[in-house]
């Protein structure tokens, strides 16, 4: 007997239909047969699947069964089968009658005693489920809970086989899950574990941290150890301000699919804030693997990625960041398929300026030759240095600075100042797909960053003597317009085009 239940799998931060076809009754020896291009934890439901069922006062099938996930040319990955296969056994082998069970789309993976258990990509299972008309999704209840933020769509959360099966045959009754109200709710009162006015000195580095958080541009800072360069990354989110709802859903999309959100509390107020380790791979970081799936890029998307000692991180590492963060968006293409994911993120880098860390420090002495020092430098390819709008030193810190006890400005006072700031350019943007400075085109750079003449001359000057490249240049005018949004202004004044001057002088002088 034919049974069939509609499930998904996933692609990127997309989900594609999947047909779960359960045929029991063949002619044959006793196996249970899984074919549509099914991976290990796939082909593994068949044990697990088999001990719920048992395990829920059901009979295991007693003749040969295929399951077929179809189509057969997209491959398949993931305990989400898990339920789907049930309900097919349960229903081919004549112990359930639900005429309209394909009107489901259901995904959830089982434990031994028929529970279930929360899987990734519940929100695209819900986006395919309201494209496709189907009469709900059914879902374990913590994936159902991250699913019911989208709207026009019935959510019911399964605790396990047995309570499916009451809930599809009419015997008990299971509450959809309404979708928030407010998917974004703005907590009114903040408790950071950390804090900037934690940050003792550096008020240029702080300046520069300011400057591009308003206007989501790249960072660079170089100083010695010890200088607070980590400490002060730590504490980026703290004056980001909340994602709209719109980026919101977008952060968890990815999120989802990546699994992060089945172990972890879904938080609306913060950003998300990534710090690979150094030894990360290429495809760790831009993302990939035999079934597409997003990387660190992908994950920091609309919030910050932060690399600490981005010297010691692989070259052909570094290089794959150049395309997206010129495009916001990364296209990886692997035998299973092509997939576009979304990754515009705030890239924060931090290093030494020497191996041993010390180079220019007044008070210890680089023991570095040059020829080391010039190979350091070079891990970092001029055209990565480019696409970083800031690059700012964080020098050593003295005695008396450190035990000044003084508290410096907190994060609430800048976070003001940056929404304020981000409330203009969200003005300035609306209806194009730029949402903040850094993401300007260039035609938006003609119309919103128009300087004088003078300022002109003083602009080419500089650009002449710090050899800097075309895209410098445009980088120069976006931060000077990000400038002048934090001071109010609606022309760039030749203060804030020096000050942004300012942030590329360390652009050939450091590295050439």
């Amino acid at each position: 007997m034919l049974a069939i239940v509609s499930s998904a799998t996933l692609y990127g931060i997309n989900a594609l239909p999947v047909q779960v076809e359960v045929n029991t009754g063949e002619v044959g020896d006793l196996r249970f047969i899984t074919v549509g291009l099914p991976d290990a934890a796939v082909k593994e439901s068949n044990d697990r699947v088999m001990s719920a069922i048992a395990n829920s006062g059901y009979k295991q099938p007693y003749t040969r069964t295929t399951i077929n996930l179809a189509p057969g040319d997209i491959r398949k990955e993931g305990p989400m089968y898990d339920l789907p296969i049930a309900l097919g056994l349960l229903a081919s082998t004549g112990q359930i009658d639900i005429p309209h069970l394909n009107n489901y789309l259901i995904g959830g993976e089982l434990s031994l005693s028929g529970q279930t258990r929360p899987i990734k990509g519940a929100l695209a299972l819900a986006i395919l489920a309201q494209k496709l008309g189907k009469a709900g999704v059914i879902l374990p209840p913590k994936s159902a809970a991250e699913a019911s933020i989208v709207s026009d769509v019935a959510i019911f959360p399964v605790n396990s086989l047995d309570e499916t099966v009451q809930f599809l045959t009419g015997k008990i009754f299971i509450q959809q899950l309404k979708p928030p109200t407010k998917p974004i709710e703005k907590s009114t009162k903040q408790n950071y574990e950390m804090d900037f006015s934690e940050i003792k000195g550096q008020f240029s580095l702080r300046r520069a941290v300011e400057i591009a958080v308003a206007g989501g541009h790249n960072l660079l800072m170089i100083g010695p150890p010890g200088a607070g360069k980590s400490m002060l990354a730590k504490r980026i989110p703290t004056i980001m301000p909340e994602p709209t709802e719109a980026e919101f859903l977008e952060i968890l999309s990815v999120h989802s699919v990546a699994g992060m959100t089945r172990n972890e509390n879904i938080d609306s107020s913060y950003r998300p804030f990534r710090s690979p380790h150094h030894t990360i791979s290429d495809v760790g970081l831009l993302g990939g693997g035999t079934i597409p799936g997003p990387g660190e890029i992908s994950i920091a998307h609309n919030g910050v990625l932060f690399l600490d000692e981005l010297p010691e991180f692989k070259r052909s590492t570094l290089e794959v960041l150049r395309q997206p963060l010129e495009d916001g968006e990364v296209t990886i293409s692997r035998s299973a398929g092509k997939i576009t994911l979304p990754c515009s993120f705030m890239l924060v880098a931090a290093m030494n300026p020497c191996p041993c860390g010390y180079l220019g420090d007044p008070k210890r002495e680089c023991r570095c030759s040059p020829p080391q020092i010039q190979r350091y430098r070079s891990r970092i390819s001029g055209p990565l240095l480019d696409r970083i709008d800031i690059h700012i030193e964080a020098p050593s810190l003295a005695i008396t600075e450190l035990r000044d006890e003084k508290l410096a400005e907190s994060s609430k006072i800048l976070k003001e100042r940056i929404i304020i700031s981000r409330k203009i350019q969200i003005e300035r943007f609306q209806k194009t797909k730029s949402t903040c400075n850094a993401r300007m085109n260039h035609a938006q750079i003609r119309k919103h960053c128009h300087i004088e003449k003078s300022q002109g001359d003083l602009l080419q000057q500089a650009m002449e003597q710090l050899s800097l490249s075309a895209r410098a240049y445009d980088r120069i005018l976006k931060v000077a317009r990000t400038i002048a949004d934090l001071d109010s202004k609606e022309k760039i004044d030749s203060p804030h085009l020096l000050e942004a001057i300012q942030y590329r002088s360390l652009d050939r002088n450091l590295f050439y």
